[in-house]
């Protein structure tokens, strides 16, 4: 007990494992992602809330999963990348920073959850009530969805960090690339059962109440567009549903890899990297995904951002013409 250092503010990541040759290779990869990810999700944002036309229950719902992508990877990735520059000795993260980190972290695959679930009752009311659609999915409604969406995830992590920080620390080595509450109570001496239980409580309620969702308002969706011969529902259906439910895939996908990769200690490296693309692949899939299936914002760029362009490329020709004539 006598080499423990007691609740030290300084602490170490241990980072990716990366060999010298590969350093740079890696830091490329994950810069380059984070700047699709920040270029994306910035642009996909300002555009609905600068278009009028997408000024839908649809799309601003939607717009909550770019807003949470931003946070979540700036929260992580900019670090990750400082680190995977330096020697493992030297990464060192204050204790606070090491709690903000596991925070952001947290209410990025929270909120990644709840924001899917409210995009799949606006679905579910878009195509089994339509008539009544207007009248449910108000201004007042979005409001009220997206405040549900933030405040429990905001809530359940809060409690999630809230029985971490008020463990004593007896160590000091953080074993993965970024902090996460489980990496933060495993630094303490004292009992991490009330911990252990929450979070396996934690992980089973969101997961159950948002596989639940997604199976509950699909069934009925698919059962509608079965009964219905509306060619043109079906397929607005099939297009609306495919984007968000390969958008949840996706996600659940990422998320049970690092949850079964933890019972596996001689995989840790494998794990480490599900960790990471769990917030760099959503963030660099989600806008392309919405943006290839959206008629709306395919108009957008095709009305406004391709014309500015070829007329900036029709002056700066002119330009150099009238030059060359000179």
């Amino acid at each position: 007990m006598g080499n423990y250092t007691y609740n030290s503010f300084t602490l170490q990541l241990e980072g990716l494992n990366v060999s010298n040759e590969s350093i740079y290779p890696v830091f490329l990869f994950f810069f380059f992602s984070y700047l699709v990810i920040m270029v994306t999700n910035v642009g996909i944002v300002v555009l609905i809330f600068n278009d009028k036309n997408l000024h839908q229950p649809m799309y601003l719902l939607f717009s909550n999963l770019p807003f949470n992508d931003i946070i979540g990877n700036s929260i992580m990735v900019p670090r990750l990348l400082v680190d995977i520059l330096l020697p493992p000795s030297e990464r060192l993260i204050s204790y606070y920073e090491c709690v903000v980190q596991a925070f952001a972290s947290h209410m990025f695959g929270t909120t990644s959850h709840t924001v899917l679930m409210i995009m799949a009752f606006d679905r579910y009311v878009a195509i089994c009530d339509p008539l009544r659609y207007a009248a449910i999915m108000t201004n007042k409604m979005v409001i009220k969805l997206t405040v549900s969406a933030w405040g429990v995830a905001l809530v359940l992590v809060g409690i999630l960090l809230g029985l971490t920080i008020r463990l004593n620390r007896c160590r000091t080595m953080i074993m993965n690339p970024y902090c996460d509450n489980a990496s933060l109570f495993k630094l303490s001496c004292d009992s991490v059962f009330i911990n252990n239980v929450y979070g396996l409580t934690f992980t089973v309620v969101l997961f159950t109440a948002s596989i639940g969702t997604m199976v509950l308002t699909y069934t009925k969706i698919t059962v509608v567009c079965l009964s219905s011969k509306n060619k043109s529902l079906n397929s607005k259906a099939l297009k609306t549903c495919s984007t968000h439910l390969v958008v949840y895939l996706i996600m659940v996908f990422n998320g049970f890899s690092i949850i079964t990769l933890h019972r596996f200690p001689q995989y840790s490296d494998y794990r480490k990297i599900c960790m990471i693309l769990f917030h760099i692949i959503p963030g660099s899939l989600n806008p392309i995904i919405y943006g290839i299936q959206s008629k709306e914002m395919k108009k957008f760029f095709s009305k406004k951002i391709l014309p500015n362009y070829y007329l900036q490329e029709f002056a700066r020709k002119n330009i150099f013409d009238t030059k060359g004539r000179n």
